[in-house]
């Protein structure tokens, strides 16, 4: 049975999870759930951000890891080696989630960070496609690729492996725009279940909430919610919201359709969208437009009101791009 379910995450950590991620987004795409959102600069943009990663800056960032640690570091080689499986899979989670969260978070929360994670929530919809949407150099410094390259080298490869496996699982199946949770939620029965679900992992209903368009719905929550496998951690630094409900509109209000390969590459690229955030004299971080404003009003607030945050305390700052959200 235990080689069986080795061989499982083996498979979704070599062609498992590819096939996962087309059987799904082919699912979402065929019940129209993308509607008319996924133009041909936003396919763009999510199947560059998707495969870049996974064939350059990851394996890229591993083998010179791999490299230079030996160099760096001789005698610290397998030094974990000797930790059971459980407990090194364990390690690596709470290390790799854990990490993540607060990078996640401070790329929210600071603002002249933000840009380089705005490319994740500019989709206006939620799916597979754009699981993997983010700026190159976002990725290129995610800390999970470093934490996991590190305890590969001290001994926990294998755990490594499962917790990879487990972990991009369940982050695509909360980004995905199939509302596989509510269920849990509409079933009496099961509303334990649900309970405990919703505040170990993160799920669709709660990390859809993270990328909503609006916070003051009652449903919309992009000042929180970061936790990217385990929601345990917004549970434990209050950053949590739970409404069991899902938002009627993604992304950011005042997203223009920055040209993919700004958003991909910014600061080296920028957007030729004025007023952008990615644009050469752009606002480090624009005021989000109220989802009440007419279509006459947001067209003004865009061209003649865009502006500053009045403040970079990030408690205080109410855009969606400050106090949100991988």
């Amino acid at each position: 049975m235990i080689k069986f379910i080795e061989e499982i995450f083996r498979n979704l950590n070599t062609w498992g999870l590819t096939a996962l991620t087309f059987i799904l987004g082919f699912a979402e795409f065929s019940l129209g759930l993308y509607g008319k959102k996924w133009n041909k600069n936003e396919k763009f943009l999510d199947i560059a951000s998707y495969t870049v990663p996974k064939l350059i800056v990851g394996p890229a960032v591993a083998y010179f890891g791999l490299k230079f640690l030996p160099q760096a570091f001789p005698e610290a080689k397998g030094t974990l080696s000797w930790i059971p499986f459980t407990f090194g899979a364990l390690i690596i989670a709470i290390a790799d989630d854990l990490t993540q969260y607060w990078y996640h978070r401070l790329h929210h929360e600071i603002p002249w960070l933000w840009r380089f994670h705005r490319t994740h929530h500019s989709a206006p919809y939620m799916g597979m496609a754009m699981a993997s949407r983010q700026n190159i150099w976002y990725t290129f410094f995610f800390s999970q690729t470093y934490v996991t390259t590190i305890l590969v080298y001290l001994g926990l490869g294998y755990p490594a492996l499962f917790v990879k496996a487990i972990k991009s699982l369940i982050t695509k199946l909360a980004h995905s725009s199939i509302p596989w949770d509510k269920p849990f939620y509409q079933i009496k029965w099961l509303h334990p279940v649900a309970w405990v679900l919703e505040r170990t992992i993160s799920t669709p209903a709660t990390h859809h909430a993270h990328h909503a368009d609006v916070t003051d719905d009652g449903v919309g929550y992009y000042k929180g919610n970061f936790g990217n496998m385990f929601f345990l951690w917004d549970i434990i630094f209050r950053t949590a919201h739970i409404s069991r409900q899902y938002p009627s509109s993604y992304g950011i209000s005042h997203y223009e359709a920055d040209e993919w390969y700004a958003q991909l590459f910014w600061p080296v690229l920028k957007s030729k969208v004025e007023g952008s955030e990615l644009a050469a004299d752009g606002p480090v971080v624009r005021e989000d437009i109220p989802k009440h404003f007419t279509d006459e009003e947001n067209e003004h607030q865009r061209n003649d009101e865009a502006v500053l945050q009045p403040s970079l305390v990030a408690a205080t700052l109410s855009s969606h791009s400050v106090l949100s959200s991988d």
